[in-house]
Formats: C-alpha cells, sequence, structure tokens
C-alpha cells in the first residue's frame, strides 16, 4: 500500500464528511456512558464549528490510491471555546495563556489500523501544535469506550487530566516541555 498524506485547507474539509460521521458512529458503537449524545454529533455539528471557532486549524487525509482512509483534524483556539453549552472540558485557570492546542479528531478506518497511520497521523499533528510558542498546553478528548485510544495517547506521552460529563469522556493533556513520544 502506498499512503499518501495530504495537508488540506478549511476550504476543502467537505471531503472529511463521510469519515467525521464514521468516527461518530464508531464512537458510539463503543460507549457505555450515555451513547445516545452521539446521536446528535457529526459533521456538521462537531467539525464544521469547530473549524469556525479556532483560530488555526490544521487538517491532513491519508489516501489509499484515490480513496481518502484516514483524517486528523487538530487547531489552535481560545481556551474559552472549551466552556460551552455541552460541557467545560477543562479548568480555565488551570491554563497560563489565552490559547490552547487540541487534536480534536483523529480515525482511521478498520482495515487500515495496523499501518503505522496513527503514529504518523500523531506525529504531524504535533508537530504542527508545536510551532505555536504561545501555546502552553495540548488537551486530547476521548470519548468513553475507546480504550485503544485512550492508551495510544498515553503511550505517546500524554497523561489523564480527568473525566467529565460523569465519565463521557476522558481528558488527556500535555503542558509544553513534557516529553512528548512521537
Amino acid at each position: 500500500m502506498n499512503f499518501i498524506y495530504e495537508i488540506i485547507s478549511e476550504e476543502e474539509i467537505e471531503c472529511c464528511r463521510e469519515l467525521c460521521n464514521e468516527l461518530m458512529a464508531f464512537q458510539k458503537s463503543k460507549a457505555y456512558i450515555q451513547p445516545q449524545l452521539f446521536d446528535k454529533m457529526n459533521f456538521d455539528t462537531r467539525i464544521i464549528p469547530s473549524v469556525k471557532k479556532a483560530l488555526h486549524n490544521y487538517i491532513v487525509v491519508v489516501k489509499d490510491e484515490n480513496q481518502i482512509v484516514g483524517y486528523v483534524y487538530s487547531n489552535i483556539s481560545p481556551k474559552e471555546t472549551y466552556s460551552n453549552e455541552f460541557a467545560t472540558f477543562f479548568d480555565l485557570n488551570s491554563v497560563t495563556g489565552h490559547n490552547v492546542g487540541c487534536l480534536s479528531q483523529f480515525y482511521i478506518r478498520e482495515g487500515y489500523r495496523q499501518y503505522g497511520i496513527g503514529s504518523k497521523l500523531f506525529t504531524m499533528s504535533l508537530e504542527w501544535l508545536q510551532q505555536f510558542e504561545e501555546i502552553e498546553d495540548y488537551f486530547i478528548f476521548v470519548s468513553n469506550g475507546n480504550d485503544d485510544a485512550l492508551e495510544f495517547y498515553k503511550r505517546k506521552g500524554f497523561s489523564v487530566s480527568h473525566d467529565i460529563l460523569e465519565g463521557f469522556i476522558t481528558v488527556l493533556r500535555k503542558h509544553k516541555g513534557e516529553n512528548i513520544n512521537t
């Protein structure tokens, strides 16, 4: 297999619609705490608002031939973005700067998860996030039941910070200067 990693612009994000919706269905299938919350989560309610609220966006798609088989979406956003009607994702006072870095969405289709694509996408995202010198805190939010993703991020050097929504989401955090295993 010859995988092609392509950084795309915000204007091209529509090509991630199908995979984003697959990600929401995958998360619902794994969830054991309030899986019904995923019923209203899709491309239009998750990634589009996030892209619009972010100061900087980074989107990478992975192609096998011409078919997109995975993507990662990371952003730099004002920390207040993560306190909304859905939840407050972390203690805003614990973040020293005005903005945070977030690896927001990460999905690889079944059948493509054993080729190192996840590690490559993770490395690309963290390198992008780390170029913003003013960013002190990086976050990843993992839905309940997605133990493989949780363990992947822990192996990469992120630590569990806390749970929100009674365990629906696990918040992982890394402070600038802490070792990240890419």
